[in-house]
């Protein structure tokens, strides 16, 4: 339900942040908010394009945090559980990516999601990562973008899945260091809260552990598979909480 709006109670159960803290953000003017009536509400879709900026903005300390918290909401999962195995296939991989431009990367990700069979709406997919690049870019320090359209429906995709590319070429991606990015995920997601979680994940692999190194050096896209799935496990391990 894209354009309906959040009460404050549903926010905080939405975030996983306080009531207080919410308030607090109202307050200061940095989180999007209508008044109506008197009563406070939330845009959805405003709120899902600050949520996805503010993880990409946070510190590492900040994202563990939130990634902690959100595991056993967003899934019927445990906190431990492994996602790269579940969302991720050999054929969501290319090593030997092609662009030497912003447009043709953004281009050939979607192309890679569109070949796992999981797209229904390709238009749609497209049009929304250009949009959301055209916002603010996605990409990180440390040569990364985690590319993703701004909103998440069920009718855009089959199933929730990640895709990533190598560049054959680096390319100047917008990100914050200034260096070239060569490395790009592209986060597909049928639910908003699910996307949050992907995000803060990948977050993490990036990170804290070397994986985007390893992956640089990789030989082809089984390396990088296995690169991940390691690398999820060692999150997994030091910063996800224990279950019960």
């Amino acid at each position: 339900m894209p354009h309906r709006t959040l009460s404050l109670q549903e926010l905080s159960e939405y975030l996983h942040l306080k009531e207080e803290d919410i308030l607090r953000l109202v307050k200061r003017r940095e989180i999007p908010h209508r008044q109506q009536g008197d009563q406070l509400v939330f845009p959805r879709i405003e709120i899902d394009r600050w949520a996805s900026q503010r993880l990409l903005g946070m510190d590492h300390d900040d994202v563990g945090d939130f990634h902690a918290r959100s595991t056993a909401k967003v899934h019927d999962l445990s906190a431990r559980h492994a996602l790269i195995p579940e969302l991720m296939e050999l054929n969501s991989i290319d090593a030997h990516l092609d662009g030497k431009t912003r447009p043709k990367i953004i281009r050939n990700m979607v192309d890679l999601a569109d070949r796992t069979g999981k797209v229904w709406d390709l238009d749609g997919l497209l049009k929304g990562v250009e949009e959301r690049e055209e916002l603010q870019s996605t990409a990180l320090a440390g040569g990364v973008a985690l590319l993703h359209p701004p909103h998440h429906e069920p009718y855009m995709f089959e199933d929730s899945f990640i895709v990533l590319g190598r560049s054959l070429n680096p390319i100047l991606f917008g990100g914050p260091d200034g260096a070239p990015t060569q490395i790009f995920f592209l986060i597909c997601s049928q639910e908003d809260r699910i996307h949050l979680h992907l995000l803060a994940r990948i977050s993490m692999i990036c990170r804290r552990t070397e994986a985007l190194l390893r992956i640089l050096d990789a030989e082809d896209r089984g390396d990088i598979f296995d690169i991940l799935v390691e690398s999820e496990r060692e999150v997994i391990d030091k910063h996800s909480p224990i279950d019960p």
